[in-house]
């Protein structure tokens, strides 16, 4: 059986517990089916929770292989949950992974869930989980959407332990502003727990879900802009403490102690970021509970994610290194050498060092030292003599016209250094739009190997990537430095020549950079290639992501055909 993830596919709750938006939920039709789940179970064996009896009148019967629209082949079931389940599938047109949705046509919700991942789809927000597809066909209403085989769901973090401040800052600061932009278009998810928020490899936080959760579950609620605030200062109170801000135990996380009332995320654990603390109780006042040190609370996502910004911003810690252990002398341990003898007592005794022996004093002994001492001087001499000459005889054979260790510009100057190749630490996909092509393979542009590259797929009719929605901004290769470096020069090389292409850098301050608005440091000018792109710089840039930007690629054999790729790159400092 392949290898189960959560990463794309949401899944139901496994908490067995009063969930994020209690009032919401309370009036759910789905509130038993949910308390069926066993707390501390994997999202993705909850389907096992459930006897077949409960949900072969609900649920379509389906299996692996079947197959939708032609396109869509079922790998997988991860959830079934009151009449509807989630599959891992296969689209087999674009032939990727794919998350898929399935209730009856004639389920209650089936109409609520249509319209809601319909507007979901609409909003085309990278920061989420995007729909696919949304068809009603043959008695079944199926929603897919992105499957993120990379990513890692916020569950599963927090499970390893509270996240350090600038984690938690990161986290707060692109939830709550990717929730107020989807509330400016007047979606709200009202199912944001930590199973529908995933971190990627590069450190974006995507969330999934966005309206087709709830709808899915009934859920509705009279203010989803504080419903969904709330949610957001919940899951910051957990990733500062790794607890649950309730009196319930939920998703994997220990509840607060009953009867005490909402602490501050400092009062639970030492050492909380003070602002962060205040954030999320900013966040989470509600029914009681007040804010710390008279600030106002926050009501929407986009006040919170204002709040946030108008913090000190957090910067990652610095990188810990081990100290080398002391040197210790080693000596050869066979035998007696190298040990210290032992008294009869058993002690042992320090070693006696023999006296050197007495200098010479006698009139021989003199002679002998000034003699030595006038041969050294001798020898300095002459070779002090010889250097000179050697230097003076290469100075006269150059004529002048050889390479010089000074700067007739800068005195006496040395030249600057050659550059140097620097140290990728890795390379990742651009996905401006929210989804890869070939994320897997974005390390063979940087192995060294130039028989292994990063290969786009085959795109019909149109040079820039099919003229589909999500390559509007193009692909490419986002590569890391490690660190910030000064970069002079760079060679690519091209899987095939012809695409067009461009180089930039991201500001030496960036953290994770994702879209192009992330790199504002040119380093060429866009267009078509050849086999290769070498630069040069001027003046050193300083940065530590620089992406290798593809817009267009080149024909492919039969006519209407484009592909392209990278198969090298190296950074000179």
């Amino acid at each position: 059986m392949a290898e189960r993830s959560t990463a794309a596919v949401d899944v139901a709750d496994n908490s067995g517990d009063e969930p994020l938006t209690a009032k919401a939920d309370e009036a759910t039709a789905d509130g038993t089916a949910e308390a069926q789940e066993t707390e501390g179970t994997s999202p993705q064996d909850t389907d096992g929770e459930r006897s077949p009896s409960e949900t072969a009148s609900a649920t379509p019967d389906l299996h692996s292989g079947h197959k939708l629209a032609r396109r869509y082949r079922l790998e997988e079931c991860v959830t079934r949950l009151d009449g509807f389940s989630s599959w891992r599938a296969v689209d087999e047109k674009l032939r990727r992974a794919v998350g898929v949705h399935l209730l009856p046509a004639d389920h209650p919700r089936a109409r609520s869930v249509l319209a809601a991942a319909r507007s979901s789809a609409l909003l085309g927000d990278p920061r989420f989980v995007q729909v696919l597809d949304a068809v009603e066909e043959d008695d079944l209403v199926y929603v897919v959407h992105e499957w993120l085989p990379d990513a890692t769901e916020l569950t599963a973090l927090l499970a390893a332990g509270p996240m350090d401040a600038h984690d938690a800052y990161q986290l707060v600061s692109q939830v709550a502003q990717a929730m107020a932009a989807a509330h400016r278009e007047g979606l709200a998810h009202l199912r944001l727990t930590p199973g529908a928020v995933l971190r990627s490899s590069t450190g974006q936080y995507r969330i999934r879900g966005l309206a087709v959760n709830a709808a899915l579950r009934g859920i509705a609620a009279d203010g989803p802009q504080r419903a969904d605030t709330e949610a957001i200062g919940a899951l910051l109170y957990a990733a500062l403490t790794q607890r649950w801000p309730y009196e319930v135990d939920a998703y994997g996380l220990t509840g607060l102690p009953k009867g005490v009332g909402l602490l501050a995320p400092d009062q639970v654990r030492a050492g909380v970021h003070r602002g962060l603390s205040e954030i999320a109780m900013r966040a989470l006042a509600n029914d009681g509970a007040t804010a710390s040190r008279q600030e106002q609370p926050c009501t929407t996502p986009d006040e919170l994610a204002k709040a946030v910004a108008a913090m000190p911003r957090i910067r990652p810690p610095e990188p810990s290194f081990t100290a080398p252990p002391e040197y210790q002398r080693t000596t050869y341990q066979q035998g007696s050498f190298g040990r210290p003898p032992t008294t009869p007592g058993g002690a042992a005794t320090q070693p006696v060092m023999p006296a050197p022996p007495a200098p010479l004093q006698s009139r021989t002994g003199k002679a002998l030292k000034w003699a030595v001492s006038a041969l050294l001087i001798a020898a300095l001499g002459l070779g002090s003599w010889q250097l000179a000459e050697t230097l003076l005889d290469r100075g006269n054979d150059s004529g002048g016209t050889g390479t010089t260790q000074t700067n007739p510009e800068n005195g006496d100057k040395n030249i600057p250094a050659p550059a140097k190749p620097l140290r990728i630490a890795g390379a990742t996909e651009f996905m401006p739009g929210g989804s890869g092509i070939k994320q897997e393979d974005a390390p063979d542009a940087v192995d060294g190997k130039p028989d292994t590259a990063w290969i786009t797929p085959q795109y019909q009719g149109y040079a820039n990537f099919g003229n589909l929605p999500n390559r509007k901004q193009g692909s490419g290769i986002v590569v890391d430095l490690g660190r910030v470096q000064d970069v002079s020069g760079f060679t690519i090389k091209m899987y095939r020549s012809g695409q067009k292409a461009e180089v930039l850098a991201a500001d030496e301050n960036a953290s994770t950079p994702s879209s192009l608005s992330d790199f504002p440091q040119r380093l060429t000018k866009i267009g078509t290639v050849g086999s290769s792109l070498e630069e040069k710089l001027d003046k050193p840039v300083r940065t530590r992501y620089i992406l290798i930007h593809i817009t267009e690629l080149p024909p492919d054999g039969a006519a209407g055909l484009f592909r392209g790729g990278i198969s090298e790159i190296s950074v000179r400092g």
